[in-house]
C-alpha cells in the first residue's frame, strides 16, 4: 500500500484513499447516506498488522481525528476527517511523518 506526500485531499464516494500514520497503513473511504456521509477508516500496524477499523457518520461542517502515538519523545501522527461544502476531506495536522494520499475530486 503507497501513500504519496502530506497535504490536504477530497475524497471520492467509495474511493478508498491511503493514509501512513507513522508505520500505521490504511484507507479511508466514505458513502453518501441519508443521515450523513458514512466515514470507515482501516488502519493496521504494517502490512501484517490486526486492522481496526474506525466508522463516523458526518453532517455537513463536522469532523473526526484518528490519531496514533508516537513513539516515546516522537509527536502523534494525527489526521483529520471533515465534511466542508459536500465534500469530504482528509487534511493531515501539522505534524511530521504524517502521509495521505492524492486527493479524488468528490462525486455528488
Amino acid at each position: 500500500m503507497a501513500a504519496i506526500p502530506a497535504h490536504a485531499g477530497e475524497l471520492g464516494a467509495m474511493k478508498a484513499e491511503s493514509i501512513d500514520l507513522g508505520g500505521f497503513l490504511g484507507v479511508v473511504y466514505y458513502m453518501p447516506e441519508e443521515d450523513g456521509y458514512r466515514v470507515v477508516t482501516t488502519i493496521a500496524q504494517g502490512e501484517a498488522g490486526l486492522p481496526v477499523r474506525f466508522v463516523a457518520t458526518l453532517t455537513e461542517n463536522q469532523m473526526v481525528a484518528v490519531s496514533v502515538p508516537g513513539k516515546l519523545g516522537e509527536s502523534d501522527q494525527i489526521i483529520e476527517i471533515s465534511r466542508v461544502g459536500g465534500k469530504l476531506v482528509v487534511s493531515p495536522q501539522p505534524l511530521d511523518g504524517i502521509v495521505v494520499a492524492s486527493p479524488t475530486l468528490a462525486a455528488e
